[in-house]
């Protein structure tokens, strides 16, 4: 019996037409992008499918994507589909909290966009961040640590691939370092903050007092925390792990990792893009992984569910 988990992709991940078959195919996808509309005041299937510069901004990233993931997921779960657990990268784990239901969906669409806006607002003369490939985790750290200003580890991705974060100037000091210090490649990033550093604890403290006035469900299903790479089950941990988590590191590796030693086989991505598919093959190619990017995927998935 194959042991399944639901992941889904971050920001990053968006592109204009995400989604568009499942908002005019199927019903139960239509529904989650009418509610995402009606909870924030905007139109985000205007939002998701047409080309337009707010797409990329993280105030309107955060909705568009938490709407899309959760849309391809509930045509995913009208199939019979079901997971022993959840995870998702960043801003990926709403999804799996909307999956497990302890968030309901029209709290995740409500947190997701007042997250973007704190985030944006903490560091508005931007940040920077940038992906480090072939290099040594501890080696990365050092330098970080050694380098002048505000710069960290934002997420560790799969092995191989670090992404750093933190002030403009500083990042780009790391950057030299590392480069002279035997990285393969550095790769800036096109986003619009500097994404898990410590420049932005204001926009998690400012979410957590929105948290506070959410109820918090109990899990139906186990999630995988970004904070502490550990399976949560305990409703009571979810509201200070979200405050942490948008200024802290996604252990996405350590995740997966954990998910592996406790079983399971399959990870289906449900969401744009195979950003974590790719991820997966340097984690560990002996998993099967599997996509739900268009409506002709869920035919493929719940057949290579059901061999």
């Amino acid at each position: 019996m194959k042991k399944v988990a639901f992941i889904f992709p971050g920001q990053g991940a968006q592109y204009a037409g995400m989604g568009k078959d499942f908002y005019e195919e199927l019903a139960v996808s239509k529904k989650v992008y009418d509610l995402a509309s009606k909870v924030s005041g905007l139109n985000v299937a205007e939002l998701c499918f047409t080309k337009n510069d707010q797409l990329n901004i993280t105030e309107y990233t955060q909705i568009a994507m938490l709407a899309t993931c959760v849309a391809m997921l509930e045509a995913l779960k009208e199939r019979g589909v079901s997971s022993s657990v959840h995870a998702g990268l960043s801003l990926g784990e709403y999804s799996a909290l909307v999956a497990s239901k302890a968030l309901s969906l029209e709290d995740g669409f409500h947190l997701v966009r007042q997250r973007g806006i704190y985030m944006k607002e903490a560091v508005p003369t931007g940040g920077a961040m940038s992906a480090v490939l072939g290099m040594d985790t501890k080696r990365i750290e050092e330098i970080c640590n050694e380098t002048e200003g505000i710069v960290s580890i934002a997420n560790f991705n799969c092995p191989g691939q670090i992404v750093i974060t933190g002030e403009i100037e500083a990042v780009e000091k790391a950057s030299t370092s590392l480069k002279e210090a035997g990285a393969r490649r550095i790769v800036p990033l096109h986003v619009s903050g500097p994404f898990h550093s410590k420049m932005l604890e204001t926009a998690g403290e400012r979410l957590k007092e929105d948290l506070e006035k959410i109820r918090i469900h109990p899990l139906r299903v186990p999630y995988v925390s970004n904070v502490t790479a550990e399976y949560i089950m305990d409703e009571g941990k979810i509201k200070e792990l979200l405050t942490r988590q948008v200024s802290s590191s996604v252990r996405w590796q350590q995740s997966v990792e954990t998910m592996i030693k406790a079983g399971v086989t399959t990870f289906i991505e449900i969401g744009p893009g195979k950003t974590l598919a790719g991820f997966m093959k340097k984690i560990d190619k002996n998993v099967t992984t599997l996509n739900i990017e268009k409506t002709e995927d869920l035919d493929t998935v719940c057949r290579a569910i059901k061999e």
